[in-house]
């Protein structure tokens, strides 16, 4: 289960940045028209283009977005072709239990962009298992061998702002009461280099996590959404925390994820990666690339 919630996170991070490449690539068209010598950079003397730029990006990225867009398309089509439907709380469910293993404050857009990726994820592991029967009984002995998996504990989405003195504590409270963001505080104060760079933002944290201090969990329950602590002292010198989103714990039962331990099992079971690749036949896909296999 932890190897497939790590394989969404790296899936959904490489759909994101497709789609970015893909919003650059749409431009190709109006860029062929009147825009397409406008000049996006200057060095010196020399420029570059618009059109030179898009080729460029084209030229990196355009198989892959391509690539991508297919494989979203042909799954969609194989799914309708076998009536197969994702409940949406079971992607709910599965969203739920990868928020908490990516550390970002996402926009709105990118949260819909993300459970797309996960409903795109079932689908595509629910065709490959279509066929494979898998036992009542092996799937209520792997539910108990791995019960603690589908136990969520309470968990704290939550942001810092570590400084060395409590001087340097209080100064950054009275900034923030006076209307300062903490966002903003986080990136020019705060010595924890790695979270400063995110405005802070340290990713969800529960009782089985060891990163940081007890004291945070402690001091996040008794905060309300977007509140910030008083300062505390930690190894590092003084913290204050901010609570961005929590998310309340569940415990699933059997019948709750049955169909998603039968699709575990059965991929398990696949000598073959899963990959949206083998139904391009099917789907009788034909593209710019050609139909070389590439995957």
């Amino acid at each position: 289960m932890k190897a497939k919630q790590l394989w969404l996170v790296i899936a959904g991070l490489i759909l994101l940045n497709c789609l970015t490449a893909a919003i650059f690539l749409s431009k190709t068209k109006s860029a062929n028209g009147a825009g397409s010598n406008e000049t996006v950079a200057t060095i010196g003397e020399e420029t570059i283009s618009r059109q030179a730029w898009l080729s460029e990006l084209e030229k990196r990225y355009g198989q892959e977005v391509l690539r991508d867009m297919v494989n979203q398309k042909v799954i969609a089509h194989i799914g309708k072709k076998y009536k197969i439907e994702i409940p949406e709380e079971e992607i709910d469910r599965e969203l739920k239990m990868n928020q908490m293993m990516y550390s970002s404050n996402r926009k709105p857009a990118d949260r819909i962009n993300w459970k797309e990726q996960i409903k795109y994820s079932l689908m595509l592991e629910d065709i490959l298992t279509k066929d494979v029967v898998v036992s009542e009984k092996e799937m209520k002995s792997y539910y108990e061998r791995n019960k603690d998996l589908f136990n969520i504990p309470d968990s704290y989405h939550l942001s810092h702002i570590i400084v060395k003195t409590k001087e340097e504590a209080k100064k950054a409270e009275k900034e923030l009461s006076g209307g300062s963001s903490f966002r903003a505080l986080a990136m020019e104060r705060s010595i924890d280099e790695f979270s400063a760079n995110q405005g802070g933002d340290i990713g969800f944290l529960n009782e089985e996590d060891e990163r940081y201090p007890s004291e945070y969990l402690e001091v996040a329950k008794t905060l309300k959404k977007g509140k910030w602590s008083k300062p505390f002292k930690v190894d590092d010198g003084y913290a204050i925390i901010m609570l961005l989103e929590k998310v309340k714990g569940q415990s699933y039962s059997f019948n709750e994820i049955k169909d998603q331990i039968r699709r575990q099992i059965a991929l398990e079971q696949m000598k073959s990666p899963a990959s949206a690749r083998t139904f391009w036949d099917e789907a009788k896909v034909d593209w710019f690339y050609g139909n070389k296999k590439e995957d």
